[in-house]
Order: C-alpha cells, then structure tokens, then sequence
C-alpha cells in the first residue's frame, strides 16, 4: 500500500543570507529594535520600509505576531471597549482572539459555500447592528468580492481592518490584499509566507492610523526610528495618549524575514504550481468537491481546502485517522470540538451571544484543509491525492 514519508510541516531553511545576518547580530548583542548607534537604520526600520514599498503603503509597522498586528490595527482604527466589530465566522481563533483582547464584541456574518464572507449577511447585521467596524479574515487565502464588500462599508460607515495573514502577495482586481481596507495586518508565523517563527506586520495609508499603532507598539518616543512612519507632526498629537503594550519586533527576527523578502514573488509562483496540481488531482475524484474561484482573484495557494460530500459528518473522523496512518495529514474545520489550530466559530464560548450560522456550519461541515509546504513536489501531490482517492472509495 502506498505511503507519503514527507512531514506537512517542514518548511524551507532561511534563506543563508538571513542565516549569517542573524549571527552578526547576535554578536553583536544587540537585538533590540532600538539599540542602535546615532546613524544606524537597524533591519527593524529596514524591513518596515521594505514591505511598505513591496505592499505599496505608506506605512508599515513590525510586531512580535500577526496576532499583536491584529490587535493594533483594531486599537489603532478606534476600537475600544464595548465596540460592536462585524466578522466573518470562519477564521482562525486568534481573530475573534483580538477582538476580545481590545474589548471589542464580535459580530459574526455567514460565509458561502466559497468561504467568502456571505455579503447579504453582512450588509444585514451592519444595518440592524450599527457596528462601525469590520475586521475581514481573508481565511485560508479565499478573497471575498472586495468591491462589494467595500460598497457595503462606505454604506454603513464602516472602518475595514484586513487580516491578511494567509493572503500576502495575493490581489483582487489586481489590488494586494490588505490595499482595499483603512488597515491590514499580515503574520510571518513559521506556516505562513515568510517564516520567522513569530511575527507581523501592519501596513496603511492613514498616518494617523500608523502613528498611534507605531506608539502602542511600544516605541516609547523612540518613534522617528521606524523605517516607514508617518511625519513627526503627526505623533505630536497622540504620543502620550497612547498605553504601550511592548509588540516590538526584534532584529534577529526581522533578518530572517528581510532575507525571505528577496523571494517571496518566486515562491508565491511555485506555491500556486503545488497548488494547482492538487486542485486538478482532486477535482478527478469521485466525491470531492472544492471552492469556485472568482476570475478576479490572485490567490497564494500555501494551502488548500475540499469538500468530502461522499461522506458523511460522521465518516470523516474515520477517513482522516485511514489517511493519517498513510502519512497523509488532513484537518477538518467541521468537528463539533477544537482540534489543534482548527476550531469552529461556536467553540468561542468566550464570545457573547453565540449566534447559530447554519451557512457557515453547511460549508465547513465537511470541509477538509491541508497545508502545502514549499518542500512538497508534483510527484509529492500526486502521491497525496492517490491516497485520498483510495481512502475515498473504500
């Protein structure tokens, strides 16, 4: 019986670039971002001002997770205590995590059968919530039609905060994700596009919305230090009425991530050859079935989603331990309890008022995720998908 011996979590080494930047650094022994000599950049500021120009934004802060990223952006826009945030429902935890962190209430809209955010849902719970702000998870890479969910923000006054953890380097009508909303953050966790263990990024046009994130990062007054930071004048009006919350990036970190800069295009290339092969694999099997992609959208296919609809709810535990034991490693976003990083919208118990989103539960009830690592080959994705196939028809 054939058998996949390659890990789904082994990633590509640093860049050796990257490698002996980060020893320079560390003996050096100066790792923070703000120790640094009168007339030195430092590779914090130096990567801020590197991502600002590769996003085409104004500004760009580095933080210590795309999780902290999150949690400013949303500070930093207005939200505060008690403040109704509009989310789609299917999304990693540390999204509603963030809301909950700035005090904020989630609001959770529908998705599609697509995994977009379902845009009838929203523009219902933006009118009879009155909720001023959207937090959009672009979840496992799928982009939702950004005109349309932007025409609903203009309608309702809303502030759209991006997270765009799984959609760096994708676009929408040629945009980048994370350009259509007032602010986005991206992660550099080791399974996302670049691989600094932890990490984030927050990218905007709003100066306003730059500085003050830049201040709760943690800069002290140290501000005029950063690589891609609005006018002095702008902190003037908000330096001591901002809290610090220490989300500062290290330099040792922000090597590993500079020197990943350099291919990131190219990857983002060799990540949609893998996933493309996989999709054209799986659409072959009898049985499953995966999202429509809008002719519009430019995705990064670092993972890839399918619907089982051979199997039943209740046949899907079983189908994931037979692929497991054969070295393939599958998650399911439908299992009633959370399991690892994978965990449904009504697992949040922390969350208030829970709705029941039997849309949301429709699409992910048999929706089967796998990660596809840049050491995976054609022959690598053909392996795996004759293994689904005959774990399918049995």
């Amino acid at each position: 019986m054939i058998r996949f011996d390659k890990p789904f979590t082994q990633q590509e080494p640093i860049p050796e670039a990257g490698i002996e930047r980060a020893v320079e650094i560390l003996r050096s022994g100066r790792i923070h971002r703000y120790n640094l000599t009168p007339d030195e950049l430092g590779d914090v500021a130096q990567l801020e001002a590197d991502y600002a120009a590769w996003q085409g934004q104004d500004y760009c802060l580095a933080t210590t997770s795309g999780g902290t990223a999150i949690q400013l952006a949303l500070r930093a826009a207005g939200v505060s205590h008690g403040d109704l945030v509009l989310a789609n429902a299917y999304t990693l935890a540390p999204v509603p995590g963030a809301i909950y962190n700035v005090g904020g209430k989630a609001v959770l809209v529908e998705i599609d059968q697509n995994y977009h955010i379902d845009c009838d849902d929203l523009a219902k719970k933006a009118d009879t919530s009155g909720a001023k702000y959207l937090l959009l998870s672009h979840m496992r890479g799928h982009i939702a039609d950004m005109e349309q969910v932007m025409a609903i923000a203009d309608t309702y006054g809303i502030t759209v905060i991006e997270d765009c953890a799984h959609t760096m380097g994708a676009r929408y009508h040629g945009v980048r994700s994370g350009n259509y909303g007032h602010v986005a953050a991206f992660s550099t966790q080791t399974y996302k596009h670049m691989n600094s263990g932890e990490g984030g990024l927050l990218t905007t046009n709003d100066p306003l919305i730059a500085a003050k994130a830049i201040i709760m990062s943690g800069s002290y007054m140290l501000y005029e230090r950063h690589g891609a930071r609005p006018s002095a004048e702008v902190f003037e009006t908000i330096r001591t009425k901002m809290p610090n919350f220490s989300c500062r990036l290290d330099h040792l970190r922000a090597a590993l991530i500079t020197a990943q800069m350099s291919v990131l295009d190219e990857n983002i290339a060799r990540w949609n050859h893998l996933y493309q092969r996989l999709d054209s694999n799986l659409r072959r099997i009898e049985g499953v079935s995966l999202p429509v992609r809008d002719q519009a959208e430019f995705y990064v296919g670092s993972s890839i989603q399918f619907r089982t609809d051979k199997l039943g709810k209740d046949d899907i535990p079983d189908f994931l331990s037979r692929c497991g034991a054969r070295g393939v490693d599958l998650k399911w976003f439908g299992a009633e309890r959370p399991t690892a990083f994978t965990s449904r919208y009504d697992s949040w118990e922390y969350l208030d008022d829970i709705p029941d989103l039997p849309a949301t539960k429709a699409a992910l009830d048999k929706t089967i995720d796998m990660r596809v690592p840049l050491t995976f080959t054609d022959d690598d994705c053909d392996v795996i998908t004759t293994i689904i196939a005959s774990e399918l028809s049995d």
